[in-house]
């Protein structure tokens, strides 16, 4: 019986640890969907994010890195068919990233939102 209970208390320990190691990542890591089809990958150390053109034309290009937590972030965001770079916000929620770049100190802004995949 102690057996079974030790098995029991370390089984809850272990799972603990799992669930709490998954909500140790950024929601902006991972692999986001287009709606014409590109796939974006945000990665990143610390609190500098960058996302990664995984297909597509622009494959291989940066779009921008971005800085924050907790699902908001600030930083660049680069338009590759306009070959221009503009400041850039991006939030999280659930399985729905939004990202903008913006003019103006951040007034007039053209947003996506992708879908994680």
């Amino acid at each position: 019986m102690k057996h079974g209970l030790k098995m029991v208390f370390a089984t809850a320990l272990l799972s603990a640890g799992m669930v709490s190691t998954s909500f140790a990542a950024e929601p902006i890591v991972g692999t986001w969907k287009r709606d014409n089809g590109t796939l974006i990958k945000y990665s990143g150390k610390g609190s500098t994010f960058c996302g990664k053109v995984l297909n597509g034309k622009y494959k291989g290009k940066s779009i921008g890195c971005m800085s924050g937590k907790k699902g908001k972030y600030r930083g660049k965001v680069k338009v590759l068919d306009e070959n221009k770079t503009y400041k850039g916000k991006a939030s999280v929620s659930g399985n729905t990233l939004k990202l903008a770049g913006c003019v103006a100190g951040g007034l007039i802004c053209k947003s996506a939102n992708l879908k994680r995949q």
